[in-house]
């Protein structure tokens, strides 16, 4: 590749030349090849390109943001000319040229000069709908105002203008409106009243006097004071009802619970139906009269009381109920924890009278969603630990199946033993795989959480390692078994040679054997159900809490070529008679 080096400068100045001379001086120093010399020559072409490619681009970014506000600039120059309502301003340039800079200058003075010409007539009709909304006050009834009217800024012209000065001509159809508007209002405060049980024609008559029934419609006040202290008596009873509402379901939600963590019957129940009906019921869909009345509010409140303290008799039951729940969770997990610390503790805090019940109950669902999610977080692994379990179970069968020197007689049963042994050694040979993976889940399990991964207080990992550790060991014991039977049988070929006779087989010396997880435990996963050694097993080590931290897997065996020596020695010992499928 052809190299261009720029000249210095400068005396001194490093440039890109200097810089690539000296890479190439390094290169040949250390004997660079020309393939790979090529290749960051390329690598650093492509980061150039990169970096002006980035210039480029914030240069074109930095003029789309200059068009942008060329075109803001037109846009809100075509909307105040025409907010104005002039067909031709003398000042707006008709062709733009020159840069875009250039064009923003020109436009600029052009639109302070309209900003300025808005402003007054936007002055000019405050003026006017100030005066309209003043003579609208005095036809209501002296009304004061002490803010400015809302100006439409999108038409300014003097079209509009003239039309709200003819506006002022007809201020008797907002009479009516505003009668029609009063009568809205004391209808809804009517049905208000009736839902909350207050009585309406004191209401009204507090806004107004002249809003009592006994008086005509035409003599009814129509100001703007009487229509905002009808739309303030609105909201507030709005206001009232939606705080009625909440409290009523807030009672009823509790009464809800206390009687499903009571098992009230439905006779009971049937009391409050008028009540626990509007427990999800919106503020606009309760319309029954006397639905959200203050009585029967409290008397919602009383009967939730009453049932609380009959509850707090029973505190204790609900919580080891509720205990009992979370120590299932915990076992069906296989998590190792103090049941009977967990309850003292309950009874010190339900004797002490510190917590409050409601609050240890809710504590106590908080454990059992966590245990849950924590259950549900182990569950995958949990599956396959089973899965290992019965491998190794039919393992253990299978040593002792092979041991058996009786195996092959034809006794009742005999063939249905084959077929599990055929089974189990497809089974045992999956082991190695299936602990492979549950080291890689239970890792990642520990990565993501911090912690370790145990099973009945046990690593899981640490069973794993052992495990691990003992196949090897019988591996060992087995390879060392065959070298011991093929060394007799060539002294036996001997003495046979010699004698003219062989001699009785020697008794084959038995071998170690792998005790599977579930060797010291009941069948139902109980705490024992983990790996063990019987006591003849020297040399091997137990798993106990305090290795933890610091006991974890050893280096992976070659699992397969165990598996393929277990094979040999199945198909060129005593075991060579054909399984049936």
């Amino acid at each position: 590749m052809a190299v261009v080096d720029a000249e210095n400068p400068r005396l001194g100045e490093t440039t890109c030349g200097s810089l690539l001379q000296k890479l190439q001086e390094i290169w040949n120093e250390v004997g660079e090849s020309d393939e790979e010399r090529d290749k960051m020559l390329l690598q650093l072409e492509q980061e150039c390109l990169d970096v002006y490619k980035r210039k480029v681009e914030l240069a074109a970014k930095s003029r789309a943001q200059l068009l942008q506000a060329l075109s803001d600039a037109k846009l809100e120059l075509s909307s105040l000319v025409s907010a104005l309502g002039e067909k031709s301003f003398v000042g707006v340039p008709e062709k733009t040229s020159g840069t875009i800079k250039e064009q923003l200058a020109a436009i600029a003075p052009v639109l302070e000069q309209l900003w300025k010409q808005k402003e007054d007539r936007v002055k000019e009709f405050s003026d006017v709908q100030s005066q309209i909304q003043k003579i609208c006050g005095e036809i209501a009834g002296n009304l004061n105002l002490s803010e400015s009217p809302a100006v439409d800024e999108s038409d300014l012209s003097l079209k509009k203008l003239d039309e709200y000065q003819s506006q002022l001509h007809d201020l008797q159809k907002e009479k009516s409106e505003r009668l029609h508007k009063v009568l809205e209002f004391v209808s809804t405060v009517h049905d208000l009243c009736a839902v909350l049980g207050l009585d309406f024609l004191s209401t009204v008559t507090e806004v107004h006097p002249s809003l009592n029934d006994s008086t005509g419609v035409q003599s009814k006040s129509i100001s703007n004071d009487t229509l905002s202290r009808l739309a303030k008596t609105v909201l507030a009873l709005k206001e009232d009802k939606k705080q009625r509402l909440h409290k009523l379901q807030e009672s009823a939600t509790q009464l809800l619970d206390l009687w499903n963590l009571m098992d009230t019957p439905d006779e009971e129940r049937g009391f409050f139906d008028h009540v626990t009906c509007n427990i999800s019921a919106s503020v606009d869909e309760v319309t029954v009269p006397g639905a959200l009345a203050w009585d029967l509010i409290e008397q919602t409140e009383v009967e939730v009381e009453r049932l609380d303290q009959l509850k707090s008799s029973r505190m204790k039951e609900i919580a080891f109920k509720k205990q009992s729940e979370l120590e299932e969770i915990f076992t069906r997990a296989h998590i190792e924890i103090d049941p009977e610390a967990a309850r003292d503790k309950i009874m010190e805090l339900i004797d002490s009278g510190n917590v409050e019940p409601t609050e240890l109950l809710a504590d106590m669902d908080d454990q059992i969603a966590k245990a849950r999610d924590e259950a549900l977080s182990r569950k995958d692994i949990l599956d396959k630990v089973e899965k290992w379990m019965s491998a190794c179970e039919e393992e253990s069968w299978l040593e002792d199946y092979n041991r058996d020197e009786n195996r092959y007689n034809a006794s009742r049963g005999a063939h249905l033993n084959l077929k599990r042994a055929e089974k189990a050694r497809i089974l045992v040979n999956k082991i190695p795989a299936l602990v492979d993976t549950l080291v890689a889940k239970t890792r990642g399990w520990e990565e993501d959480r911090g912690i370790s991964f145990t099973y009945d207080g046990v690593p899981l990992l640490a069973m794993l390692d052992e495990y691990a550790m003992l196949r090897q060991d019988r591996e060992e014991e087995k390879r060392r078994m065959r070298d011991q039977k093929k060394y007799q049988e060539l002294q036996h070929t001997e003495q046979e040679t010699i004698f003219g006779s062989k001699p009785s087989p020697a008794r084959p010396v038995g071998t170690k054997k792998i005790v599977g997880p579930r060797a010291n435990g009941g069948p139902n996963g109980t705490p024992g159900r983990r790996l063990s050694l019987n006591a003849h097993q020297n040399g091997s080590r137990s798993v106990t809490k305090d290795a933890k931290k610091d006991l974890r897997p050893v280096a992976p065996m070659n699992y397969v070529e165990i598996a393929k020596e277990d094979a040999a020695s199945h198909i060129s010992g005593t075991d060579t008679l054909p399984v049936s499928p």
